[in-house]
């Protein structure tokens, strides 16, 4: 859908307490959440998470990363903390542990070439298995608990959407642009479709100064005998590539399309597409480059 649903009021808001091993995920985790909708914050002090919490006018999830680096670790205010969150009525509080055995932790320092937290002048092996032995308690407390030894990054990415994704679904907006080739590809465009082939209202002089936006342009782009091909086809190709991204673990998808001057068929066909691509139930913006120019430039005093 284009627009969101605005939360309830009395709906409480998650928050997960995303720990572990160093090297077991965590920082792969707190991206995922990021992902589904969670503010992920990593190493945040302990003694600040209060005032965080108490944010007036604020419901949105959130997912907090601590391990030995926080300032003010420790084990008994981990476990304290958890028990204070769960009492909490206007909270909904998780502790995700993320485990991995230590040779296979060992061997991912080794790859790394990085220093660990608990040795740093020691091997890697003796801050292993002293990190592990301060975090058995909490292990213990976990309310979900992924270990990460035989998973790659995506498989790690599928374990924490099933748990804390809404409706264990990955999350995919999408992004649906117009532009002027005049002046060049956007920047960090997955997909670009041309239409400079389209019949082009510039020509028609009631027309020229509207915007694909205005009922009377955009039925003249559609009344191109190719264009009810050309977006039937450019849908179907959206409808097949999405499912498909969102598999791999993208969480972000944008689409373009291009006309000479960026106003009238590129906007007529990226409001078109980005309407049917909501009705099959996915989440777009939109945005249009040349025409937020001009109202930044006729803005101007």
């Amino acid at each position: 859908m284009i627009s969101q649903t605005p939360s309830t009021d009395h709906a409480p808001r998650r928050l997960v307490l995303v720990t572990g091993p160093s090297g077991a995920g965590r920082s792969s985790a707190l991206n995922v959440l990021e992902d589904a909708g969670f503010e992920a914050i990593d190493n945040l002090p302990l003694r600040l998470l209060p005032a965080l919490l108490d944010r007036p006018g604020d419901a949105q999830s959130v997912a907090l990363g601590i391990d030995a680096r926080n300032r003010d670790f420790s084990t008994e205010v981990v476990l304290e903390l958890m028990g204070r969150l769960s009492a909490e009525p206007g909270w909904s509080a998780e502790l995700l542990y993320l485990d991995c055995a230590p040779d296979v932790l060992l061997q991912r320092f080794s790859e790394t070439r990085r220093r660990h937290p608990l040795a740093p002048a020691d091997r890697p092996a003796d801050g292993i298995a002293r990190e592990q032995e301060l975090l058995h308690a909490i292990r213990a407390r976990a309310d979900v608990l992924i270990d990460t030894t035989t998973l790659n990054v995506h498989e790690l990415r599928a374990e924490v959407e099933q748990w804390f994704a809404p409706g264990g679904q990955r999350h995919l907006t999408v992004s649906v642009q117009s532009f002027s080739y005049k002046r060049g590809l956007p920047r960090g465009v997955d997909v670009v479709h041309d239409c400079r082939f389209l019949r082009n209202p510039y020509w028609v002089p009631e027309l020229r100064s509207g915007n694909g936006r205005d009922a009377a342009v955009a039925a003249h782009v559609a009344g191109d005998k190719r264009y009810t091909d050309f977006a039937d086809k450019v849908l179907d190709l959206s409808l097949l590539l999405l499912p498909a991204y969102r598999e791999e673990g993208k969480s972000h998808i944008s689409i373009a399309f291009g006309c000479t001057g960026g106003q009238h068929r590129s906007v007529a066909m990226a409001e078109d597409h980005a309407l049917r691509l909501a009705e099959q139930g996915w989440q777009v913006s939109i945005r249009h480059r040349e025409l937020d120019r001009q109202h930044r430039e006729g803005s101007k005093p």
